[in-house]
């Protein structure tokens, strides 16, 4: 098994602060707006999005959830595997919003799928838009893409793309795994 390093944590330092810098320029205050982490792995980076912008460039009051998408999943009864739910914490109204769902890799747009179902027990939202870390650009099979990518992976055949994140795995770094 080989690894390669997609990304840094300087380059994904750098990937976050662009990220941050576009949806400012497309939701302003961020009034009628509201960011949405998908459990588990996409929390890291819709807390790291949420605290730049809060601290880097004042945006106050930005409202920040969680969603679990566990139930939703097309494949949830299929392995032999149990899968466990995280927490959903959505606090605010999702009704008539422009919600940011976040994600750390965009892979064949089944998660998404999920989350965009998943969404509408909370209300039904003015426009839902996605932001990711990794689009691999290849491996879609439902017509999802990403309106805010951090970068575009082209990974094939038994490819994985690792995405690692301080806060759990004691390093920030994105990895391309080949078999």
């Amino acid at each position: 098994m080989s690894q390669k390093v997609l990304l840094s944590s300087k380059e994904i330092q750098i990937i976050l602060h662009r990220l941050a810098c576009q949806l400012l320029e497309n939701h302003l205050d961020f009034k009628d707006t509201v960011l949405i982490g998908i459990q588990p792995r996409g929390t890291y980076l819709a807390n790291r999005l949420t605290d730049l912008l809060r601290t880097s460039y004042k945006v106050q009051g930005i409202p920040y959830g969680l969603l679990d998408i566990t139930f939703y999943r097309d494949d949830f009864r299929r392995g032999d595997k149990t899968l466990e739910a995280s927490n959903t914490r959505i606090d605010f109204q999702v009704e008539g919003k422009r919600v940011v769902l976040i994600d750390d890799v965009l892979y064949t747009g089944r998660s998404i799928r999920a989350a965009l179902t998943a969404i509408q027990s909370f209300g039904r939202p003015k426009e839902i838009e996605l932001l990711t870390l990794i689009d691999r650009r290849f491996s879609r099979h439902l017509p999802i893409q990403p309106n805010y990518r951090g970068r575009q992976v082209d990974a094939i055949n038994k490819e994985r793309v690792k995405v690692c994140w301080k806060e759990n795995d004691g390093e920030d770094a994105v990895y391309l795994i080949s078999n």
